[in-house]
């Protein structure tokens, strides 16, 4: 089941407001964050439309966690960071998701917890194609 006004849905402009759509996974679609104050920066949102962890059955919810971590592992692969920092939220969007942030040592919020949208740097589309191929390259 999709829901019409749901970026993750969809994959229209509402998506492209913030991310680029990279591919899909077993159980998820890959975005590219375009703010990219963390390089590699990426979200994971749940093919099907759910609004939490436990709208899952216990093997929708592990092929996702599986998503993750090929994810998680692709970024340290591709972008190198000392650390990845996950988040999930959705008090406004209501579909099932997941921020993977590459975080760097004597980089923008080491030792604090990532803003949002920083809203500092935004790429070229020839810069983003880079970093998707490199993504790509590395799942």
């Amino acid at each position: 089941m999709k829901d019409e006004n749901c970026a993750y849905c969809m994959r229209n402009e509402l998506l492209d407001e913030f991310g680029i759509f990279v591919c899909e996974m077993p159980a998820s679609i890959l975005v590219l964050f375009k703010e990219q104050s963390h390089p590699g920066r990426c979200v994971l949102a749940a093919k099907k439309h759910v609004s939490e962890f436990v709208d899952m059955t216990p093997e929708e919810m592990q092929a996702f966690m599986l998503d993750v971590r090929h994810v998680a592992a692709a970024v340290h692969a591709a972008f190198h960071p000392d650390k990845v920092n996950y988040g999930a939220y959705g008090d406004k969007g209501g579909h099932c998701h997941v921020h993977i942030v590459p975080k760097y040592k004597d980089a923008f919020e080491w030792g604090g917890t990532f803003e949002m949208n920083p809203a500092r740097k935004h790429l070229t589309d020839t810069e983003y194609k880079e970093m998707i191929e490199k993504l790509k390259a590395a799942l």
